[in-house]
């Protein structure tokens, strides 16, 4: 077998090793996750389970008082969590609280 640069080789170990000169291990892209898990993840998933029982024409109220990250941060993270699973919702806040609704179709 011929070896080609920059090529990984396979130890015994199943594990690979890097080509001589690297300074980082390099892993096959099959054995990571592909989702992300961001900060807010535990936060995005309990709002958008309780939202699959909000019938359309009502809201999900989340106080902006037990959320340290910043509007702009839960509403984008709700947004992303959102369409990853293919609902389509609106968000309104005033000074209080955080509003996530689906979306009617009108």
């Amino acid at each position: 077998m011929v070896a080609v640069k920059g090529e990984l080789g396979m130890a015994r170990n199943g594990k690979l090793s890097p080509p001589a000169g690297s300074k980082y291990r390099q892993v096959q892209l099959s054995s990571l996750r592909k989702g992300r898990r961001g900060k807010h993840h535990d936060l995005v998933a309990g709002i958008l389970q309780e939202l699959q029982a909000v019938p359309v024409g009502a809201a999900l109220e989340v106080p902006l008082s037990g959320v340290d990250i910043g509007l702009a941060n839960v509403r984008s993270a709700v947004h992303r969590g959102a369409a990853a699973k293919g609902l389509e919702i609106e968000t309104l806040a005033d000074e209080k609280n955080f509003y996530v609704f689906k979306k009617s179709g009108l």
